[in-house]
């Protein structure tokens, strides 16, 4: 839900002093976590807050995986989050030629501190900590974590997390698989890497027995990174029972975010969101159950 401005004044009874009142009202702060800039503002093209005048700039990581890209080329609508990201922008008014992308290394785009692009989309999770230092949008993606390891491996068989207590684990660095690899409790400190590219070359030699991403991510990586016969030992949820949430990053306090809101909500409603899912993220389901 967007959040809701409140009254500025409470009402006054000379119907002059009103209009004064009114017309001279500070703006109230709005702390929700995930879309904390003022509604109001206008969501014309022309009205647009934007870092470049009649561009839409937007971030991503380099490499750029599917199913989420494809041909790590975000600029060629293909791929989940490409397609997305190029549906919000007509929303907003912008053809393809309008939209610029720009490299945006996953660790370092939560950091706090003025941004160059507009927004970024890189599968990343809303979580309270990140909201402290950038303004997420409405979630347009909701996903599961996944453990993936090598047919061979002696955990290829496992089936809750007490099998893979003695597992070496891994995960990308800044990302919430990594945070919920602590759900697994494993007993040795996990190992933690740069890039998924790291990550899945630390399985292949045998650094660690089994990696942790999103459950999309690692059907891509089982069926087209690993050199060697890989698999899904299984999926969880978070800690709080539901699914992960993947929200556009903004700068901090960014008003454009309203607009992106909207966006997206009307994406959902409309079922283009659910169909660009089917398209690209089709395989998501049969993966039994950790716990």
């Amino acid at each position: 839900m967007k959040p809701v401005r409140p009254a500025r004044l409470a009402a006054l009874a000379a119907a002059s002093l009103l209009t004064l009142a009114v017309g001279c009202a500070p703006a109230e702060d709005n702390d929700d976590a995930s879309s904390d800039s003022t509604t109001g503002a206008s969501c014309e093209k022309a009205d647009l807050p934007l870092k470049k005048a009649g561009t839409l700039t937007i971030g991503t990581d380099s490499p750029a995986y599917e199913p989420w890209f494809v041909d790590d080329d975000p600029s060629n609508g293909k791929g989940f989050e490409s397609a997305v990201a190029y549906a919000i922008a007509d929303q907003l008014g912008f053809a393809k030629d309008e939209v610029a992308w720009e490299v945006v290394p996953f660790n370092t785009s939560y950091q706090p501190g003025q941004k160059s692009f507009d927004f970024d989309i890189n599968q990343i999770s809303i979580t309270e900590e990140r909201a402290q230092a950038v303004t997420f949008s409405e979630p347009y993606y909701k996903a599961a974590q996944a453990v993936v390891t090598l047919e061979s491996s002696p955990y290829a068989k496992a089936t809750s997390f007490a099998d893979l207590k003695d597992a070496q684990l891994g995960a990308q660095v800044g990302t919430t698989s990594l945070t919920a690899i602590d759900q697994i409790a494993p007993t040795k400190q996990a190992r933690v890497y740069d890039d998924t590219n790291q990550a899945t070359k630390a399985l292949e030699v045998g650094q660690i027995d089994a990696l942790v991403m999103d459950l999309p991510s690692a059907f891509y990586t089982t069926a087209a990174v690993l050199s060697k016969p890989g698999t899904i030992v299984g999926q969880f949820q978070p800690e709080t029972g539901q699914s992960e949430e993947f929200g556009l990053l903004l700068e901090k306090g960014s008003e454009l975010v309203t607009c992106l809101d909207e966006a997206i909500t009307t994406l959902r409603e409309d079922g283009t969101l659910a169909d660009l899912e089917k398209e690209w993220l089709s395989q998501t389901t049969g993966v039994p159950e950790l716990s």
